[in-house]
């Protein structure tokens, strides 16, 4: 049995389709397919014949067995983790597969982890994501993880499956990190890559995997990228879909999707440059189609989120999607870089907002030229064209939804200071376009904003249990305290970025907030017209007080 489990990550009853782990469960379960084996024909594990496999395990050549937990739903995963992984049978594959992100995914993961690991030590435990991609050798210090799976997962889970079950060679696992103790490889042999085998099949021996408080760490190559229109569809009927649709401004019965992986770009604050290596590939139109008809033909769907690290890359794609499912009455969401979309053709632009898109998301991150050079945005980003795409959406009836992030070195006053403009500019072009602010948190990349980082005492935690603290996982959200270059401020550039958020938010009600009359409305731009007017943000008590009689939806924290 596989065990998908998927931390807390959300506010309670938004929990999204965990759309990442369901796709290694399409994979898992179609190993006997046509599909699963075109996964399987491009690599070799040095495991033995294949075997039409038995109702647990049935190894190269069919499917694996599988669960999901979702520790946005299931109150106590551990618990549920560790009894759906007891009392297996010897030749079952026994594995705990987890996505984690840092925030409240990893706190949650850790604890989880380390009672799954304490109840059943001869568990393997695999970490995959954003998270111990960057940060592999911190996760793999801790002693109730066993492997991490680097970038793209799908293949690499079947293929640590499969050497699990049937014995075979680490090192043949693409995009596996694992560790193998501090012993020296003439002394260790061949064992140091080799699992399972004879009377221990489908058990992961401790000694093999912890060695000891400073294990050594082998970083397997990371294997090229599955194309996602050979990957098999998401198995949909194996979960509670109702658990996971959602009323929102969108639609009554909103989904979450995913139709491509990776972003041929390289800002230097993003996390999903290491998961791609500036990589994209995408399903195509066709498929997606498909899918969208499945989803409103068996589950009454009426709206879609586009997950996609960038939806629309290729301008062809989206065009073609937008034609295919214009008469599906779909509303829809996605992410899309600003200069991408004011490369599309005002016909581009007729076919997507007929197809139902609503809102977009994009990166605006700065309001000057050279912040967006500092971040390595690349393309041709540039303030100006933020400003044109507010208008230009504003024409088709689509609501821009702008984050930006602020404080960045090397003059972090100036930089808010600039953004807060700039934020005012975009307001008066269109007044419904939705702000995000998140303040600069680094990720470990090459670059002018985490060399600066270093250099004012920026370093992240070495261990898992540090990065589970609150102070960390507030900060990992950009959200939080500890940062040097921030604190070293005492204007408090945090708490005014807070207070910018509180007047412009009463000033200009997100139009996605369906609880909101035009007396709320009303009330909330009286109350905060004079501070914006006079741009007296500082200590804004009143429309506190006035958040906590409305409870007025904000972008930044609540979403819609």
């Amino acid at each position: 049995m596989i065990v998908l489990y998927n931390p807390l990550s959300t506010t309670p009853g938004k929990q999204p389709l965990p759309l990442s782990l369901m796709s290694l469960a399409a994979v898992l379960e179609a190993g006997a397919g046509d599909q699963g084996r075109s996964l399987k024909s491009e690599f070799k594990v040095g495991v033995q014949s294949r075997s039409s496999g038995s109702e647990f395990g049935a190894g190269v050549g069919g499917g694996y067995p599988w669960s999901l937990v979702d520790g946005n739903i299931v109150p106590d995963p551990a618990a549920e983790i560790i009894a759906r992984l007891t009392g297996l049978p010897a030749t079952a594959v026994s594995l705990l597969a987890v996505t984690v992100m840092p925030g409240p995914q990893l706190t949650q993961a850790v604890e989880v982890c380390r009672r799954v690991k304490a109840a059943l030590p001869h568990v393997p435990i695999v970490w995959g994501g954003y998270f111990p991609t960057q940060h592999t050798d911190t996760v793999l210090r801790a002693p109730y993880v066993d492997f991490v799976i680097r970038s793209q997962g799908e293949r690499a889970l079947q293929q640590l499956a499969d050497v699990l079950r049937r014995g075979g060679v680490l090192n043949s696992v693409g995009g596996l990190s694992w560790k193998t103790g501090r012993s020296t490889r003439s002394d260790r042999s061949d064992a140091s890559r080799r699992l399972g085998g004879s009377g221990d099949e489908g058990r992961l021996a401790n000694s093999e995997v912890h060695g000891s408080d400073l294990p050594e760490i082998v970083n397997n190559p990371v294997q090229p990228l599955a194309t996602l229109d050979d990957l098999p569809d998401l198995p949909y009927h194996r979960v509670d879909m109702e658990r996971y649709l959602h009323e929102n401004y969108l639609g009554r019965r909103t989904i979450a999707h995913n139709s491509s992986f990776g972003c041929p770009f390289a800002c230097s604050f993003c996390a999903v440059v290491a998961m791609s290596n500036r990589r994209w590939l995408a399903q195509s139109p066709a498929r997606m189609e498909r899918v969208m008809r499945h989803l409103v033909d068996t589950y009454r769907v009426d709206a879609v989120q586009m997950h996609d690290m960038d939806f629309f890359i290729s301008e062809a794609r989206t065009a073609e999607f937008a034609e295919r499912i214009a008469d599906l009455g779909l509303r829809w969401w996605g992410l899309g870089r600003v200069d991408t979309l004011m490369q599309y053709s005002d016909a581009t632009w007729d076919k997507m907002a007929r197809s139902g898109l609503r809102m977009v998301f994009s990166g605006a991150e700065s309001g000057t030229d050279e912040a967006l050079a500092r971040m390595n945005k690349g393309g041709k980003s540039s303030a100006a064209l933020t400003l044109e795409l507010a208008r230009r959406m504003r024409h088709y009836g689509v609501v821009p939804e702008f984050s930006f992030v602020l404080g960045c070195p090397p003059d972090p006053e100036q930089d808010v200071a600039t953004t807060f403009e700039f934020i005012r500019r975009i307001k008066r072009i269109n007044p419904a376009t939705e702000i995000v602010l998140y303040t600069y948190t680094p990720v470990p990349l090459d670059g002018s904003l985490y060399t600066e980082a270093r250099k004012q005492g920026f370093a992240f935690p070495d261990t898992l249990e540090a990065w589970a603290t609150p102070a960390w996982q507030q900060l990992s959200m950009r959200r939080g305290d500890g940062i040097p270059w921030m604190d070293a401020n005492s204007g408090g550039i945090r708490r005014r970025v807070r207070n910018f958020e509180r007047v412009i938010n009463a000033y200009y009600p997100t139009v996605t907030d369906a609880r909101l009359t035009s007396w709320h409305r009303a009330a909330l731009k009286t109350a905060s017209a004079w501070r914006y007017a006079l741009r007296w943000y500082s200590a804004p008590y009143e429309l506190r007080a006035l958040h906590r009689l409305i409870h007025y939806q904000r972008p930044e924290t609540t979403g819609f």
